[in-house]
């Protein structure tokens, strides 16, 4: 379950601002139609720093056409609160194999691609994710071995996203 258009469907937008805060417990089962309120007792009215997040990581597939108005309006009031907290934010796009041509024959490709680089752009000046902080990945699909093309690119995301929650934490 995702930001999926409309309001009976994917995650409540306000269900991960408290996220955010920490004020949802592990195991909760997120509900579209109802937001979780304090009351409920899977909201943690007392999060540690440890219930807090410390990366907020938009994972989005650069194979979709369009990400609908009404998905990048979620995301920018989600990015609106990640902010106003401090919480560093970065994208992953994933399945860019699948969507440009040029970088399914070479993976060494993705920084070349016109379509790609097209694609990072429009996201990020649709929700505000500093372009430099959007990572092209492509997924493990039909490989049976490891490829070092493929680990480089998550390997380089997830290092960022590492040293994201460090600074973070370091500054809280």
């Amino acid at each position: 379950m995702g930001l999926e258009e409309g309001s009976s469907k994917g995650v409540h937008v306000d269900d991960i601002k408290l996220a955010l805060k920490g004020h949802v417990k592990e195991g909760y089962k997120f509900n579209p139609v109802s937001p979780l309120t304090e009351g409920h007792p899977d909201y943690n009215p007392n999060p540690s720093a440890d219930d807090k997040v410390h990366v907020l990581v938009c994972v989005m597939s650069a194979h979709s056409s369009q990400i609908r108005p009404s998905v990048l309006e979620k995301i920018k009031k989600v990015r609106e609160t990640a902010s106003e907290l401090g919480i560093p934010q970065m994208a992953m796009m994933t399945l860019i194999d699948e969507a440009c041509g040029e970088i399914e024959k070479d993976l060494k490709n993705v920084y070349k691609s016109r379509y790609l680089k097209t694609k990072m752009k429009d996201f990020s000046a649709s929700v505000g994710i500093p372009l430099n902080c959007i990572f092209p990945v492509k997924n493990y699909s039909d490989e049976i071995d490891l490829k070092d093309d493929v680990d480089t690119l998550i390997l380089s995301a997830l290092r960022k996203i590492i040293d994201f929650g460090d600074n973070f934490i370091e500054k809280n």
